[in-house]
């Protein structure tokens, strides 16, 4: 077997490379390079532009992360050729972790605290009840049902919401249910994720959007990137939540239409946005987001890639295709996740 490693980062690539490597004895891996090395496979992130030119003989590529829209909005990239993703790996345990933390913050009033201390005010405030703190996670995938189940059982109210029409009444047994070698279908469409805490609501498609919302008063971000989702956070969307709202995107930045959200802030309607992630990374010096005094900014660090068990779940999943199966992780074209 032949792996290629095409990464935009040059030191994540050796770490691929190593780490697969390591995973799978028998497979020439390599990083990517103008030589005549064809690999059956590619794993990677952000791959040059003539990446695809070069290894048309490429059965697969894997992504390094949970998103694909870097993949997708590629303009060599074979019609045919199945993409996998990244499920979980890690990444949906860190993603809650920043989630909560800034739940906490927003219930606890440490914005507040903090502007009190640039004027060396002693300000004590009522914390804010969690109960108060509706939460509505947009984007009901892998990582999206983690942070749903563990802000409920963190006693936050939790509802979400997925793309996908409702089709049953059916409910998730448990946060992260196995989806199986491919992708659930509409039979397999659940209504309800039980916790502990009690069921978590999943309203479904556009026609229950204003109702999500309606419900809301932190918003949070989990959706993937696709022509049908890019702007989709804009000032009517951003309107239909609870007074005194909050935004908290560690998805992508594209979902969001950046003035829209600056607008919410500053006509009050909005108390706060948290933003990890955004449509140019690094973010430029001059955007306005560095100094609005209502939004915090992280430099897109909610969910780093675990290299570690990322290689692990992605050599099982060429180990699996050698064996003549289809893993599970396989971008829906048309859907573009």
């Amino acid at each position: 077997m032949r792996i290629v490693i095409a990464h935009i980062d040059p030191a994540e690539g050796v770490a691929w490379q190593q780490a697969l490597a390591d995973r799978l004895p028998g497979a020439d891996v390599r990083i990517d390079s103008c030589t005549s090395f064809q690999p059956d496979y590619a794993v990677g992130w952000k791959p040059p532009l003539d990446f695809f030119d070069r290894h048309p003989g490429l059965k697969a590529f894997f992504s390094c992360g949970a998103g694909v829209d870097h993949l997708m909005a590629h303009p060599g990239l074979p019609s045919a050729m199945p993409v996998f993703r990244l499920e979980d790996a890690g990444m949906a345990a860190l993603m809650a972790d920043y989630c909560l933390h800034e739940l906490l913050r927003i219930a606890g009033r440490h914005d507040a605290y903090a502007k009190a201390q640039t004027s060396a005010t002693w300000l004590a405030l009522e914390p804010l009840p969690r109960a108060h703190l509706a939460v509505g996670v947009l984007g009901m995938g892998v990582l999206g049902r983690q942070v749903a189940h563990r802000l409920a059982e963190a006693g936050f109210p939790v509802v979400g919401h997925a793309r996908t029409p409702d089709q049953t009444g059916q409910t998730f047994q448990g946060g992260l249910p196995d989806r199986g070698p491919t992708a659930a279908g509409p039979s397999e469409l659940p209504n309800q994720l039980l916790t502990a805490a009690g069921p978590i609501d999943i309203l479904r498609g556009p026609e229950q959007l204003a109702a999500f919302l309606a419900r809301t008063r932190v918003l949070i971000l989990l959706a993937p990137l696709t022509p049908q989702t890019q702007d989709l956070i804009d000032a009517q969307v951003l309107s239909q939540l609870q007074a005194d709202a909050w935004l908290i995107n560690v998805a992508r930045g594209g979902l969001v239409v950046d003035q829209d959200l600056i607008t919410a802030l500053d006509d009050g309607h909005l108390a706060g946005a948290t933003l990890d992630v955004f449509r140019e990374e690094p973010l430029p010096a001059s955007h306005p987001f560095w100094h609005h005094p209502k939004i915090r900014i992280t430099p897109h660090v909610s969910a780093p890639t675990q290299v570690a068990v990322s290689a692990d779940q992605v050599a099982s999943k060429l180990a699996t295709l050698q064996r003549g199966h289809m893993p599970s992780g396989l971008i829906e074209r048309h859907r573009g996740y």
